[in-house]
């Protein structure tokens, strides 16, 4: 049977203010081409390159959070190929000493814990964009010599599930702890998908040739193009035919691929050190004070979501999608119980994620604030509003802005508990709904029509139990 052997290399470009070698400004998305450069990185005779401090900082950062071993000492190399988007005629990366190395990130799928090795995490420059057009090759610089962060994993995939969750835990991470806002659209995280098809090798043996994909711009195009080389490769082998070791590209978005050059290899880049940088000497200390700043991780926070606090996994992978959700709902488990916790956790995954997107809201930018969802949460407990109240009031707050218990006040929102007012509404509802009434000898789920007639009547405000109560008592019925 044919098993997939499937590898990662991801890009990753750090957000930093400048770009890896020069002080020019990284932040280049949608601005003119070619607005954002300079003699580094137009590979100018005679320009020295001078390394980020911030890039390497943000390297050794997520090497630390993928469990990476650090090169206390590490260097530059000159990685030597010819492609116009890169006018020096080599791309300055590093080869045998990368920042880290020999890491791992565990993975979840369908509840089984697997580990994906890391083999080794490096900073380069990227190359400039190539805009091809029928009459010629147009050429923009700006994104040339922002840095990238590349993290290569081992071959461990065997199954598409696998490459997703890593995937989509991979780009939480760079977005936890600050790497990258990894925004695929703007290019801002890319894939290169190495996959090679094991048919009749022993275990342990991988195939004897490797096909690349290049510039997988999302998660639902890697899955694509995954499946697609496994068909394509599959359907070669079973014909009793070789697969070409080379490099492809994508189609379109829906993921067939195309030939685009034999596959290189190490000796063909020419590596050598890079001989305008000196060696990096990373610091005891400079590594403590990067790994004390590390935040709680994504995988660490789901499980505390669910083991400490009792979620649901499935809400708590909703809550651990943005590091701001969970920062957000984390101010609440210190003035909240158990019980209560969860409820605000329902109120927050619902009616307020359901608001954001409505409106276009981020959590920056939440008129609803932890204190704000504590008041509802506890007022619904003890009986002052009900759950209509408190979409109501959160559908004020999204469209006016105030406090939510100002607005529960300003508003008269209180639940109407006094039995004498709730007498009076309820006997008005029982006679302009005397068919429901009738039929609640054969169908005792009608008293729940009736309490919501009461609700109705109420805008809401009627304490749904004492209402319930009263309808029986009225009416006799136990």
């Amino acid at each position: 049977m044919a098993q997939p052997v499937i590898g990662l290399e991801i890009h990753v470009q750090a957000k930093t203010k400048s770009k890896m070698f020069s002080p020019v400004s990284a932040e280049y998305f949608a601005d003119e081409p070619n607005s954002h450069v300079d003699p580094v990185s137009l590979g100018l005779p005679g320009a020295m390159p001078v390394p980020n401090e911030e890039a390497i900082r943000k390297c050794i950062a997520i090497s630390l959070a993928l469990n990476c071993q650090i090169n206390q000492k590490t260097k530059f190399d000159r990685k030597n190929y010819f492609y116009p988007d890169l006018p020096k005629g080599y791309q300055i990366s590093q080869y045998d000493y990368p920042v880290g190395h020999d890491g791992y990130l565990e993975i979840d799928v369908e509840g089984d814990a697997r580990r994906i090795r890391i083999r080794r995490v490096h900073i380069e420059e990227d190359t400039g964009k190539s805009i091809h057009t029928d009459d010629g090759t147009l050429l923009d610089y700006n994104k040339a010599g922002v840095p990238l962060i590349e993290i290569v994993t081992e071959p461990d995939f065997q199954e598409l599930k696998e490459v997703t969750a890593f995937a989509k835990l991979l780009k939480q991470t760079v977005q936890y702890v600050g790497i990258s806002d990894a925004e695929m659209q703007k290019g801002q995280m890319r894939f290169e998908l190495n996959i090679s098809v094991r048919t009749n090798e022993p275990d342990g043996k991988l195939p004897n040739y490797k096909v690349e994909v290049k510039n997988i711009g999302s998660i639902s195009v890697l899955e694509k193009v995954l499946q697609f080389e496994v068909k394509r490769q599959s359907e070669i082998l079973a014909k009793g035919e070789k697969v070409v070791a080379e490099t492809r590209g994508i189609r379109d978005m829906s993921g067939a691929t195309v030939s685009q050059r034999l596959k290189e290899t190490e000796d063909d880049y020419r590596y050598f050190p890079e001989p305008d940088i000196p060696p990096i000497y990373i610091s005891d200390e400079w590594l403590a004070e990067i790994r004390s700043e590390l935040p709680e991780l994504p995988a660490a926070r789901r499980d505390r979501y669910v083991h400490d606090w009792g979620l649901e996994l499935e809400q708590a992978e909703i809550l651990v999608e943005q590091r701001d959700k969970g920062d957000w709902i984390d101010l609440l488990s210190k003035d909240l119980a158990a019980e209560k916790l969860k409820q605000a956790v329902k109120w927050f995954i619902g009616d307020v994620s359901g608001l954001m997107e409505k409106k276009g809201v981020s959590v920056a930018e939440l008129p609803v604030s932890p204190t704000d969802l504590i008041f509802l949460v506890e007022s619904v407990a003890e009986n002052k509003i009900s759950g209509t109240i408190v979409k109501k009031v959160l559908e004020e707050m999204f469209e006016s802005g105030g406090r939510a218990e100002e607005i529960v006040k300003s508003q008269g929102l209180e639940q109407i508990s006094d039995s004498g007012a709730l007498e009076k509404i309820v006997d008005e509802v029982i006679v302009n709904n005397q068919k429901l009434v009738d039929s609640l000898a054969k169908n005792p789920n009608a008293i729940n029509a009736l309490v919501g007639q009461v609700m109705k009547a109420t805008k809401g405000q009627a304490n749904p139990k004492l209402a319930e109560q009263a309808i029986r008592t009225k009416l006799g019925v136990s």
